[in-house]
């Protein structure tokens, strides 16, 4: 099967994944069948065929050895696979684009689908002091581009938390928190993602370890991600994504209600706004 020369990588895995579902019931074999030689669980194969999973080299010749499609997987893969996004975090900004909702607790940042191009910025050069404006560029571009998925008026559903941390925190000063700060209000008015603050005031809670981030797809079983400085996992062993929901859901009892969020948002980028415009000695 070969897709158009303009199809993107995100589609191109999606026909690929298709095409493995159809040789995979030809060989008449289920997902845990296919996944038990290939050692990976049935939901991955099923990520797989759904395409929000990568058919990564080695797999992609294992899956041409164990379902004679003849080295289909491996000449395909190489295209599927190519990316605007750091290499950590392609495969979760990719399975994003499929996602029907999206939970997310931003512990010491502004999550990535809620910065500004100026926030985003100012986070690409502190994690990279010394990159050249074309690599900065480069991120900034996907970036922005990922922000787009909120274009649909409806889906994915967006539920964020904040931790305060985040919005005290004034990455790239105070007129670039201010109009971030000003943008997630207006997400906020015109019901395009839901956002409820965790203050400072709830003490210890359920994610001091960092960040979160669950995904859930129509046609595919739901994903964690796991972040750290220059890498990134997607889980879907179903224990871990029980517990992590399990703390995204104790993280939104402990956090204000989304009017009360709203109100100390809106009062943060003010004093942001005032702090910006304050006569400098």
């Amino acid at each position: 099967m070969t897709g158009p020369k303009d199809l993107d990588p995100s589609s191109r895995r999606i026909m690929i994944g298709e095409e493995l579902r159809h040789a995979r019931e030809r060989a008449g074999l289920t997902q845990q069948a296919l996944g038990e030689p290939l050692f990976v669980s049935g939901s991955y194969v099923g990520q797989m065929e759904a395409g929000t999973r990568r058919i990564l080299p080695d797999m992609a010749r294992r899956l041409d050895e164990t379902l004679g499609t003849g080295g289909f997987f491996v000449r395909h893969c190489v295209k599927a696979n190519r990316s605007k996004h750091p290499e950590q975090f392609a495969e979760a900004a990719e399975a994003e684009v499929l996602a029907t909702s999206i939970m997310e607790y931003g512990a010491m940042l502004i999550p990535g689908l809620l910065q500004t191009p100026d926030y985003a910025r100012a986070v690409f050069l502190d994690y990279q002091p010394t990159a050249p404006d074309e690599a900065i560029d480069k991120l900034l571009t996907a970036r922005i581009e990922r922000a787009r998925l909120l274009d649909n008026p409806t889906t994915p559903l967006l539920w964020v938390v904040l931790d305060e941390a985040a919005l005290r925190r004034p990455v790239g000063g105070p007129s670039v928190m201010t109009a971030n700060l000003c943008h997630i209000a207006d997400l906020m008015r015109r019901r395009r993602a839901v956002v409820q603050v965790l203050p400072f005031s709830t003490g210890g809670h359920a994610s001091l370890h960092g960040s979160l981030k669950l995904m859930y797809f129509d046609d595919a079983p739901p994903l964690t991600l796991i972040e750290a400085p220059a890498t990134g996992r997607l889980l879907d062993d179903p224990a871990t994504v029980a517990r992590h929901q399990l703390s995204y859901d104790l993280l939104r009892a402990n956090a204000l209600t989304p009017k009360q969020s709203l109100a100390l948002i809106t009062s943060v980028a003010e004093d942001y706004d005032h702090e910006d415009h304050e006569p400098r000695a």
